[in-house]
């Protein structure tokens, strides 16, 4: 019983050893992983804070778990705009340590500016063109014998969005009244606004309760543009937008209107306000022409220092299109047109097809 409990004894002694030291031997191998799991940490504090890296050849689409591909994606889109902005950065630091000796800035490239040119562009110091604006129908307005009077109508039954934005209009154009048409014809209405003096006659036409349409007929000679109305904003549904305009008479601004075209139907916009601006009042009407979409706003601005000047939008907005320019006033059977907007064969068939599906 002795020589066996001393055995195991013995046994046990000399296996708690061996547990020691592994035990010791584990501790001691601890230490360089403890090492590496540090340096691991901060290499991924490193690239957390420079954003994450992707190789060369790495494509998103090649993901096929979608939610993953989806949050790859936006971290690729973070990382280029970090990049994009660390690069403006650094060239505004290059420019401003350079001073006068910088670089000209570069062009960006834009649809506008990489336009093939257009063959009608014409120049306003050009004789015949000089010759033209001398004898057109608005001569009598630029040579101040006339002063801009407007009648704003609408198409019969007006609903209250258009009504809302005939107002609106009003308030824009200095010397404007607004009037329903009860029914009239406009071949009624023309000679009615020729005997009160008016200059223009604006109607505004509606298709599902939204304004679609706008006819602008210049009086007494002519000519009537038809234009499409699209993305009216009206001055509720715009955010910070200023107080709403004072009876001042605004300033005009046009851009873009080179073309042959352009000349017309820009002086027919700058007709519609008077000739003396009231700068006072700070207010500033916009027809802004790109790719033949008319943009208009209507701004105040306010002088925050000599330097910096702050604009705030009145409203309404709207952006027009042209369809076509007619000789005379308004006649859409016996008028003869200067130019009709070509449309391809799919709006043809399209338009067709939506006025039968309303016909039906």
């Amino acid at each position: 019983m002795d020589s066996n409990e001393a055995t195991t004894s013995e046994s046990v002694s000399k296996k708690k050893g061996k547990t020691k030291k592994v035990k010791r031997k584990v501790k001691s191998d601890e230490a360089p992983v403890q090492e590496m799991e540090q340096a691991e940490g901060e290499e991924t504090e490193k690239k957390s804070e420079s954003g994450p890296c992707f190789p060369p050849t790495f494509s998103v689409s090649e993901i096929k778990n979608k939610q993953r591909r989806h949050s790859m994606f936006l971290k690729l889109k973070e990382e280029k705009r970090k990049q994009k902005l660390e690069l403006k950065k650094k060239k505004k630091k290059e420019r401003k340590a350079l001073g006068d000796k910088a670089p000209p800035k570069e062009v960006p490239k834009t649809i506008e500016n990489q336009r093939i040119y257009d063959e009608t562009t014409v120049n306003p110091e050009d004789e015949e063109v000089a010759f033209d604006e001398g004898t057109d129908e608005f001569s009598a307005y630029f040579n101040r014998l006339t002063n801009p009077k407007v009648l704003i109508t609408t198409s019969d039954r007006p609903r209250g969005r258009t009504v809302r934005f005939c107002e609106q209009l009003a308030t824009v154009i200095p010397h404007a009244h607004v009037y329903y048409r009860r029914g009239l014809a406009l071949k009624r209405v023309i000679p009615q606004c020729v005997s009160r003096g008016f200059t223009y006659l604006m109607v505004i036409n509606e298709d599902r309760k939204v304004p679609n349409g706008l006819v602008l007929c210049h009086l007494p000679d002519g000519p009537t543009a038809h234009f499409k109305v699209s993305n009216v904003r009206l001055r509720k549904e715009m955010k910070r937008r200023g107080k709403d305009p004072t009876e001042h008479v605004p300033e005009v601004i046009l851009n873009n209107f080179t073309t042959r075209l352009g000349h017309s139907i820009g002086r027919m916009f700058a007709a519609l306000f008077p000739h003396d601006p009231q700068f006072v009042g700070r207010q500033v009407a916009t027809f802004h022409n790109q790719r033949d979409f008319i943009f208009f706003r209507f701004h105040r601005y306010i002088f925050k220092n000599e330097k910096k000047v702050g604009i705030q939008e009145l409203g309404p907005r709207f952006t027009l299109k042209l369809r076509s320019l007619q000789k005379g006033t308004f006649d859409s059977k016996f008028g003869e047109y200067e130019w009709v907007h070509k449309l391809c064969l799919y709006c043809i068939i399209f338009s067709a097809t939506h006025l039968l599906i309303r016909i039906l």
